[in-house]
């Protein structure tokens, strides 16, 4: 299947029309789960689905429950008409796009929690926040029975904890990590980058080049965290355009815990706002 070419997808909104067609469909089915405001990193995870499976799937569902903030809830970038046209030339089957009433009925009232691995990083300054994630993965995964999710390394965190539920709850999912895709800049692709005034997203690249500082001092034999992490502090304060830091960490990729040494595989990853904007980023030291 080529993009460009017109495709016939299937849009559909409801919970039983959606698992009817998906039991119906052509095994293995490939789910990639987002929230919209789609970019070359969402698409980048459909393509591999496409390459990977048989049936391609796309949830478009902008999550309530992982949103502390109303505010931020409310000015999330949504373009459904534009989500559609650009998932139909790459080929996709079937789109699940939900309402709100329709994924948390009246009454709904159960929640998956993953333990301490959702109270670090993001989690410590999002409280809820991954509960809300592991719940609605877990709902998309009961609807639609997928043979592989697609996720992105950008949100590095919710890999581990997604890769902790599927393992901990037998889901029989295989989850699939795709590197961060960026702009030519370095600057992580996210649906909030619009959010970013002119002169924030000329300085936007800086979260990456802080990473990638600590990334060089680890390549030439560095392994104190604190040192590692010290690195990466002194860039992100040195711009003026971010006005704070959330956390800049060393951590390993199991239990997200910090580490005084570096041995093994770890992430550094940071948070950091501009004024309203907040932007993620991390780079997997291997």
């Amino acid at each position: 299947m080529t993009a460009g070419v017109q495709h016939n997808m299937r849009v559909i909104s409801t919970n039983e029309e959606m698992s009817q067609a998906c039991r119906e469909a052509v095994k293995p089915i490939g789910l990639v789960p987002t929230m919209g405001a789609l970019h070359a990193g969402h698409l980048s995870l459909v393509d591999q689905a496409r390459a990977d499976n048989l049936t391609v799937a796309v949830s478009i569902f902008v999550n309530p429950t992982q949103f502390g903030d109303k505010a931020d809830l409310e000015k999330y970038p949504r373009d459904l008409e534009g989500d559609l046209e650009m998932l139909r030339r790459h080929g996709v089957d079937l789109v699940y796009s939900p309402t709100v009433e329709e994924v948390y009925p009246e009454g709904f009232d159960t929640w998956v929690n993953v333990g301490p691995l959702a109270d670090k990083l993001e989690g410590r300054h999002r409280p809820g926040h991954f509960r809300g994630v592991a719940t609605v993965v877990s709902k998309l995964f009961n609807v639609m029975s997928p043979n592989r999710a697609y996720f992105g390394q950008k949100d590095g965190q919710q890999t581990v904890v997604i890769q902790q539920l599927v393992r901990d709850l037998d889901m029989g999912v295989e989850v699939v990590v795709m590197p961060t895709v960026r702009e030519q800049d370095g600057l992580a692709m996210s649906s909030r980058n619009i959010q970013l005034s002119p002169e924030q997203r000329q300085a936007a690249p800086v979260v990456y080049r802080a990473l990638c500082e600590s990334h060089q001092l680890w390549m030439g034999g560095e392994r104190n965290g604190d040192a590692l992490r010290a690195a990466a502090q002194a860039i992100l304060q040195a711009e003026s355009q971010v006005d704070s830091i959330d956390y800049v960490s060393v951590a390993n990729m199991t239990a997200l815990d910090e580490l005084d040494q570096v041995e093994g595989r770890a992430m550094v990853s940071a948070a950091v706002h501009m004024r309203a904007v907040r932007l993620i980023d991390n780079i997997v030291l291997r």
